[in-house]
């Protein structure tokens, strides 16, 4: 008798790769992409006032971001692959109640996708720092702004054509895409999470992690850098549809404009190849100088709202670089054995700025006009720039230099798209030296 023998594949889940966790975030982009442009007009023709949609976010965003924060905590009871489960299933749950267009559902139905966000991003941020060497962090960012790049383009135009065609319609798209997301997370079969030691502790306080985030400058400083990055998209995501239907511009410009403006995610090669040639730091005091002015000069009256949403348009291509760039400060300096805890630190970025932006343009709103807000978000992001100057310049580099760097630019897309699957051991990592004081 011929002995049966069980294929490798089901025996042992495969090394999960970049491209793997690409797709992932992919998927992501689509359900998210399809929403990010539909969501503000929903609130604003539901509500009706913009200090009213500013208030609500602002509140989702505070409970947001102690959801983020508690991940880790939470992951200490409930299996992680579980947590992410959950988070997609909230996704597609928010997603439909969002249908029904009234004040109640629309809210519940931001609430359930913001938190759905927050909680799968604290999730695959610590996968990504378990199986993506710290050598490989670089690329997989640009590889991960590369595939997100067709949802993102797409899906905000298409968003507000298909929900002036049919209004439940973008929301359809977006469960279902989510409903996908959670299929290639069950196909991946990521499990838990590496573990790197067995602890004889008991478990921490769920807060107690924040000192060591504190007594960490070069951790403070990366997050401060994606907090105001992320400011800057909030400014230019919900604020700028609802400038277009107030200039008498039409529901669908928001929509359009952020679909061109994430055409640019398909430069991200090149982006990359200026970070090489140039360094971290020079790519984040750029993207943050540039969109900065172009903000600030947004929110100047003039009389011609094209012009300002040309300026905000031309502002986001930076932001983008700064998508490039500006989160690797932060994952370069995260040490091994504080994977979890610092992720769950780097996603709360996404939940504060959700709370810092709305908050600030209702303290704005009260005293100017909805470009106030164009203007407070360049007053930020400039000073973000001044800021970047205490980033060392050599920031990167050695990680960078130790692949082969590409030369051109077709080189650089055939490094993405062809990105090796092999996961190095934690004993192997290249580690970074500590800065000089």
């Amino acid at each position: 008798m011929h002995e049966r023998r069980i294929p490798e594949w089901l025996r042992h889940a495969p090394a999960p790769s970049v491209r793997g966790f690409a797709i992932l975030a992919g998927t992501e982009a689509i359900a998210r992409g399809i929403l990010i442009s539909v969501f503000p007009i929903v609130m604003y023709n539901t509500l009706r006032d913009t200090r009213i949609v500013s208030e609500v976010y602002f509140v989702i965003g505070a409970i947001s971001l102690v959801i983020g924060l508690l991940i880790p905590y939470l992951i200490r009871f409930i299996p992680r692959r579980w947590v992410y489960v959950f988070g997609t299933l909230m996704f597609v749950a928010g997603a439909i109640s969002t249908t029904l267009e009234t004040p109640g559902f629309v809210i519940t139905g931001l609430a359930l996708t913001t938190f759905a966000v927050a909680t799968t991003f604290v999730c695959f941020n610590a996968y990504v720092l378990d199986h993506v060497a710290k050598i490989e962090l670089g690329r997989f960012e640009t590889s991960r702004l590369f595939f997100s790049a067709m949802g993102w383009t797409v899906g905000p135009a298409l968003g507000t054509f298909l929900y002036a065609w049919w209004r439940p319609a973008p929301f359809l798209i977006a469960a279902i895409a989510a409903s996908a997301m959670l299929l290639i997370f069950l196909v991946m079969r990521l499990g838990n999470g590496r573990l790197i030691t067995k602890s004889r502790r008991p478990p921490a306080n769920p807060l107690a992690y924040l000192g060591r985030f504190i007594a960490q400058p070069r951790l403070v400083t990366g997050w401060i850098f994606a907090v105001v990055r992320s400011c800057g998209w909030w400014v230019y995501v919900v604020y700028l549809p609802i400038y277009a239907v107030q200039s008498g511009l039409g529901s669908q410009l928001g929509g359009v404009a952020l679909s061109i403006s994430n055409a640019a995610l398909f430069l991200t090669p090149l982006m990359l190849h200026f970070m090489q040639r140039s360094s971290v730091r020079t790519a984040v005091r750029s993207g943050f100088l540039m969109s900065g002015l172009l903000f600030l000069l947004a929110g100047v009256p003039s009389g011609i709202p094209e012009l300002a949403v040309g300026l905000l348009m031309v502002g986001s291509i930076f932001l983008i670089l700064l998508d490039v760039s500006a989160g690797l400060p932060f994952l370069l300096a995260v040490k091994p054995s504080e994977r979890t805890e610092m992720s769950a630190i780097y996603a709360s970025y996404r939940d504060l700025s959700g709370m810092v932006t709305p908050g600030a343009a209702w303290l704005v709103l009260l005293f100017a006009p909805l470009s106030g807000v164009f203007t407070a978000g360049g007053a930020g992001l400039l000073f973000t720039w001044i800021l970047a100057r205490k980033l060392h310049p050599r920031l990167g580099q050695a990680r960078i230099s130790v692949e082969s760097t590409p030369t051109d630019r077709n080189d650089v897309l055939n490094a993405i798209v062809n990105a090796p699957d092999m996961i190095q051991e934690r004993t192997k990592l290249f580690r970074w030296p500590k800065e000089p004081s």
